[in-house]
């Protein structure tokens, strides 16, 4: 069995959203503007200007002619599209060049990233105070639909959600689905025609790709920053506290700070690859996303019908190294799910599935963790019908489970 690190020492925390009464030190008031300098052997002033004045004369000519010559075909075939509309220039994105690489992304994606504040109450010994947060989102759907994590929106107890747009513009939002798990969330707001984000493949990624990270970190006077590095990981876990364990995550060493979460990790397409969701305290460089790919279903089913009907296998399980790790005991496979409660009359407890059993894979996903079950969960519906591969006293066995909803059981 493979060794993996443990976490326990690490200090992990989710970017939370940014408390209004958090002092933030201003980076001091620069002009902004960038001095180069260079040195040159002395010479002759004059002779060396009139070969400047020769070269840019016969290098505007040229340029004019190229010009005039390319333009029209040149600009009528530039590859990648805004769907901001008031925008009608198309934006090329030149992959092979990452400073130029990083402006067309953020040309392309920036209209579609919202700031998120919200207004929380709390109850305490001194009785309900109210916590003003902030985050970030992206637009996923032209008619209102914004994904971001779902502690953004205080695990959908947030009592005002503000939802802020990139052409200044202000609307009132409301969570319709949310899943504190996962760590993801769906917020609705009553307008159209807004610029969606196009969404990208999170299962093709590679460790060395480019990663642009855009949100509003420490606080809206530095909202909408942008940040870029590399794909650093891929399939990280990590546990945010002793009852919290997020696993599948993206890692990266765009700079993730408090406000980027719920923000998109973008790849060098403008597509988003991931949703920004927490970092190392006591590191920089590293932060994780989760993977876009997690979202997509319930994307779909969100707008589609309102909302996302999640279906139920009807177990507890544990994942195999920490089963193992707490018993002492070797299960004799390194990957999967041990099935450590049923529920009684459940879609499992139909099925057939034991106390012991170690799930391994459903239909043709093989399933490694407590998450990626859950998540594959999303692919079904209800009256979906699953194949479960499990491992009964270390023989593979496969049972037929039909899925019903949360409400049922």
């Amino acid at each position: 069995m493979d060794e993996k690190r443990d976490f326990e020492d690490i200090n992990f925390q989710l970017v939370e959203a940014e408390e209004e009464e958090r002092e933030v030190n201003n980076p001091s008031k620069a002009d902004g503007k960038y001095a180069y300098s260079s040195s040159r052997p002395k010479g002759s002033f004059r002779g060396s200007f009139i070969s400047y004045v020769a070269i840019a004369l016969v290098a505007s000519i040229l340029g004019g002619l190229v010009a005039l010559y390319l333009g029209p075909s040149l600009f009528e075939n530039l590859g990648i599209e805004t769907s901001r509309q008031y925008q009608a220039s198309p934006i090329n994105i030149n992959t092979s060049d990452d400073i130029d690489t990083v402006t067309a992304v953020v040309k392309k994606a920036m209209p579609s990233v919202v700031g998120i504040t919200t207004v929380e109450t709390q109850r305490s010994i001194f009785g309900d105070l109210e916590r003003e947060g902030l985050g970030s989102g992206v637009i996923v759907d032209r008619d209102g639909y914004i994904l971001t994590n779902s502690h953004v929106v205080a695990n959908g107890a947030a009592k005002e959600i503000t939802v802020l747009f990139d052409n200044g513009e202000q609307a009132s939002g409301q969570v319709i689905w949310n899943d504190a798990t996962l760590d993801l969330a769906i917020v609705k707001v009553d307008m159209t025609n807004l610029p969606a984000a196009e969404l990208g493949d999170s299962d093709s990624l590679e460790v060395g790709e480019l990663a642009i990270a855009i949100g509003n970190p420490l606080g809206l006077e530095f909202q909408r920053t942008v940040t870029s590095g590399i794909i650093s990981g891929l399939n990280r876990s990590i546990r945010i506290d002793r009852a919290t364990v997020i696993d599948d995550l993206i890692q990266t060493d765009a700079s993730i700070n408090s406000g980027n979460s719920g923000g998109p990790l973008l790849n060098k397409y403008g597509q988003v690859i991931g949703i920004n969701t927490a970092k190392i305290k006591s590191a920089e460089g590293l932060g994780f996303a989760i993977p876009i790919n997690s979202a997509k279903a319930i994307i779909e089913e969100v707008i589609e019908k309102g909302t996302f009907e999640t279906v139920v296998l009807g177990v507890s399980i544990f994942n195999v190294e920490e089963y193992e790790a707490r018993l002492g005991i070797d299960l004799g496979v390194d990957e999967g799910v041990v099935v450590v409660e049923v529920v009684p009359d459940s879609p499992a407890d139909k099925a057939g599935i034991a106390l012991g059993d170690v799930i391994i894979k459903i239909d043709d996903e093989e399933i490694d963790s407590t998450i990626k079950l859950k998540k594959a969960l999303f692919n079904y519906r209800v009256g979906d019908k699953a194949s479960l591969t499990v491992l009964r006293n270390k023989e593979e066995i496969k049972l037929d489970v039909v899925f019903t909803d949360i409400k049922k059981n």
